[in-house]
């Protein structure tokens, strides 16, 4: 078979692999720019579980102190409700039966506080003469009278006992109170932050799964995208074989010398392919033009 008929059958198997390069060449890179993205979109979400999983963290250490707290809290509440039944339980014994109309009739007597205010007030008036020439006795005897009604208050200070007691009665209900909400504000903190911690794993195991989807993305593109470099190092393998095979008749037929620096350079680098060397985008280049 001479030339002409040699480049009768392969020129158009050359052209099509020429345009099949173009097209695996293409196809490759747009694979490759999706390798790209995937990769983006896994990593972008793998730094979206780290910092959820780091915040889970951060609620667990939360919830746990606020666990403890809770315990401490529930110990304290129940030492004040102890005082507080024992203070009500005293109360109740030193109780008399006919208390009830004592209580009601010391209500009706002004206060210690009271008294003292009215005698400072008519002090006052002396001092700026309100009580002059004959006047002064009234304020004398008014002035007895407060003093005086201030003395029983003193002389009943075993009756106000009681209102002690009680005072202690509801000092102590107020801590037992205090005591408790600082409880249901420490129980009420501990489940936020495991309804939280619930919510952040939950959400964790979704990006996880996106994850995993954006890999397999990888994965799968990375293989569509050797798999194309294959084909299209394959095909041009095929094309400088038929322009070698082309050269060479040429040169057969011419008597040419085939060891010019050129040729050996594409021999060179068709050895490299053929042996499976991976070749720079330049040579594969060079390959094509030569």
């Amino acid at each position: 078979m001479d030339f002409d008929e040699v480049r009768t059958v392969l020129s158009p198997k050359s052209e099509s692999l020429d345009e099949k390069l173009s097209i695996f060449r293409e196809d490759r890179d747009t694979w490759n720019s999706k390798v790209k993205k995937y990769l983006t979109e896994r990593n972008e979400i793998n730094r979206q579980v780290k910092e959820l999983i780091t915040e889970v963290q951060n609620q667990k250490v939360i919830r746990d102190e606020a666990n403890s707290k809770v315990k401490e809290l529930k110990i304290i509440r129940a030492d004040r409700s102890t005082i507080l039944k024992q203070l009500r339980a005293e109360l109740q014994e030193k109780k008399p039966a006919s208390e009830p109309k004592k209580k009601e009739k010391r209500e009706r007597k002004r206060n210690e506080r009271t008294i003292r205010g009215d005698i400072d007030k008519l002090d006052m008036k002396f001092n700026l003469g309100h009580f002059k020439g004959s006047k002064e006795k009234d304020f004398e005897r008014e002035m007895k009278k407060l003093y005086q009604e201030l003395k029983d208050i003193k002389a009943n200070k075993v009756e106000n006992a009681f209102s002690e007691l009680e005072a202690n009665i509801r000092s102590a209900a107020k801590s037992q109170e205090e005591a408790h909400k600082l409880v249901e504000e420490a129980v009420t903190t501990a489940q936020e932050s495991h309804d939280l911690m619930i919510e952040l794993s939950e959400e964790v195991d979704r990006l996880r799964a996106k994850a995993n989807s954006s890999q397999e993305g990888v994965i799968r593109s990375k293989r569509e995208a050797d798999l194309l470099h294959n084909k299209y190092v394959v095909s041009l393998r095929s094309i400088h074989s038929i322009q070698d095979l082309f050269k060479a008749m040429v040169a057969q037929e011419k008597n040419l010398d085939d060891d010019t620096g050129s040729k050996l350079e594409v021999t060179d680098l068709m050895s490299r392919l053929m042996s499976g060397d991976t070749l720079s985008t330049d040579e594969l280049m060079a390959l094509q033009r030569n």
